[in-house]
């Protein structure tokens, strides 16, 4: 039997004990499995991503319906590319507009219409139904509490949009 090689990295490894494990195994599993479970009920019934969805709920809960391109890119936790790939089509169905930010021209504003409020506006309560079903309705309230504090500890946010 053929015996593996050691390298100076492998040997310095912290490998992760049982309740490591265990909880490194339960966020893989929430990561990969609750995206489709909120996303089959959008899709359905109102023919959105999530994706989509956070795009345009994250600009319906912004100032004025307006939100820079690269905050939005990272509160849907999206490439720039992908988003002005689905604002370009939000645009042609006249959901969204784009335009230079007055404060930084080098900046792209999103800004939500009307009609995309409207969308958002009836998409979320198909969202919430499913986050509940999914996560929330399944915890208590410590879990909630726990849950957050989890989340702002593990948050990273890029050095320009803090």
């Amino acid at each position: 039997m053929a015996e593996t090689p050691r390298t100076a990295a492998s040997e310095q490894v912290r490998w992760l004990d049982p309740a490591e494990k265990d909880a490194w195994t339960g966020l893989v599993s929430l990561v990969y499995m609750l995206p489709p479970r909120l996303e089959g009920p959008l899709h359905k019934e109102c023919g959105l991503t999530l994706f989509e969805y956070l795009v345009l709920s994250h600009v319906s809960e912004a100032p004025g319906r307006r939100l820079r391109m690269s905050e939005l890119a990272f509160l849907a936790n999206g490439s720039l590319s992908r988003l002005s790939n689905v604002v370009k089509r939000f645009e042609q169905r006249g959901w969204m507009e784009r335009s230079p930010d007055p404060e930084d021209g080098r900046y792209t504003i999103a800004a939500l219409t009307d009609a995309g409020y409207g969308l958002v506006q009836a998409a979320a309560p198909v969202h919430v139904r499913a986050v509940r079903e999914a996560a929330l309705d399944l915890l208590d309230a410590d879990d909630h509490a726990a849950l957050a504090r989890i989340a702002e500890k593990l948050s990273v946010r890029p050095v320009d949009l803090a």
